[in-house]
């Protein structure tokens, strides 16, 4: 969202804009106006956090092609880890993970959470390029404990790519600094928010991390 100190300077460059137009066209400045400019500043400012917060996943809103697609939410999503383990010469089996997206109408954040670790991005836009809609994300990921030896905390990030309007899928690939890759596929969607792997499945209809 736009913050207030920007805010502010917008306020106050449009307002000296005024006063000037009208200083040039009446040959005196009209100061009255500037006795609202609180009560402005204060309707703008809550207009554009109803704005980031809410209005812009609205259909009409989704419409607009500079709008960024709402992709908010949880979803399922199958990995496919393209790295190659050196004592057997085989990649891990593919697995179900869970993508979830909080999102505002000028950012997002990206949580991967898996049975071993879960991933939180650092940067995380949604933008719009050659026409297409995609996820650009940096992320540090956390493993579990119980696999903190095999697999160590490291970086990456990732590019995925949004499919439909509204969005039905989002897919594509990821790298770290552990010099692997792999790509991810959505399946499902809820519209609410998980937290960890029990709550993410129980969204799906799914027993996976319960005890």
């Amino acid at each position: 969202m736009i913050g207030g100190t920007v805010l502010r300077i917008v306020a106050i460059l449009i307002s000296a804009v005024f006063v000037a137009g009208v200083w040039i066209s009446t040959d005196q400045p009209d100061f009255s106006f500037l006795r609202f400019y609180s009560v402005a500043v204060l309707v703008v400012t809550i207009a554009l956090a109803i704005w980031d917060k809410w209005l812009w996943r609205s259909r009409l809103a989704q419409k607009l092609s500079s709008v960024s697609r709402d992709v908010s939410g949880t979803w399922e999503a199958r990995l496919e880890s393209l790295w190659i383990d050196p004592a057997t010469q085989e990649r891990p089996p593919i697995k179900t993970v869970y993508l979830v997206i909080r999102q505002t109408s000028t950012g997002a954040s990206v949580t991967l959470i898996s049975d071993e670790s879960k991933s939180r991005s650092s940067n995380a836009r949604v933008i719009q390029e050659d026409g297409s809609w995609l996820i650009h994300y940096i992320y540090t990921n956390e493993p579990d404990v119980s696999v903190l030896k095999q697999s160590p905390i490291h970086h990456g990030s990732g590019v995925l790519a949004i499919t439909g309007n509204p969005a039905k899928r989002v897919s594509g690939t990821y790298w770290t600094d552990r010099d692997s890759k792999g790509k991810l596929t959505t399946q499902r969607r809820s519209k609410r928010l998980g937290e960890d792997l029990r709550d993410c499945a129980e969204l799906f209809g799914s027993d996976e991390g319960s005890p």
